[in-house]
């Protein structure tokens, strides 16, 4: 039996949370250091972009995207049977003192944005870091929460969300999956 999917966001629901992390982005920014976003791949970097092009509106400037690749930081980099796949960092302007928005689609356990701390702190000291995530869906392994928060879904461990945003998947849509053959899934 296939997992059950349920559609949490359609592609008009996800802009609006968009448009609203963009708000809360630009009002928390303290100025002074310049703000810069940096998406984890995949899917991490073009949300970063569309939130950088509602960003420049509101700032009335470009803000600069990079993407982060945080394969080799992960902690269960060892534990698989394949190869990791490495699709690069490209950051294409100075970390140091600069007001880094790490980015990504799902907030889960905090792994994640563990990796990605380290890989931006490698790569200088900015100045602040804030976290921004499409979804929150909680069971937190690790002490991080994200400063803006697109939506919150409940899960349960064996449920996965998957947020699916073009030019990565044909379309823009978050969906929660209940998979009732495996209690490990997770997402």
């Amino acid at each position: 039996m296939g997992p059950t999917e349920v559609l949490v966001l359609d592609a008009a629901e996800m802009e609006a949370a968009l448009d609203s992390m963009a708000h809360r982005i630009a009002e928390g920014s303290r100025g002074g250091a310049p703000l810069r976003l940096v998406g984890v791949r995949s899917r991490g970097v073009p949300i970063a972009a569309r939130l950088a092009e509602k960003l420049a509106r509101l700032l009335g400037e470009p803000v600069p995207v990079g993407a982060l690749d945080i394969t080799l930081y992960r902690d269960d980099l060892g534990s698989g049977n394949r190869w990791p796949v490495l699709l690069g960092t490209e950051i294409p302007f100075p970390v140091d003192g600069a007001e880094i928005v790490l980015v990504d689609d799902v907030l889960y356990t905090g792994r994640t944005v563990r990796a990605a701390l380290n890989s931006i702190c490698d790569l200088g000291r900015p100045a602040r870091v804030r976290l921004a995530v499409l979804v929150d869906r909680g069971h937190r392994e690790l002490p991080i929460r994200a400063d803006e928060v697109g939506l919150t879904v409940e899960t349960r461990r064996s449920e996965t969300v998957r947020v699916r945003i073009r030019p990565v998947d044909p379309a823009d849509e978050v969906i929660r999956e209940s998979h009732p053959s495996n209690p490990e899934a997770a997402r």
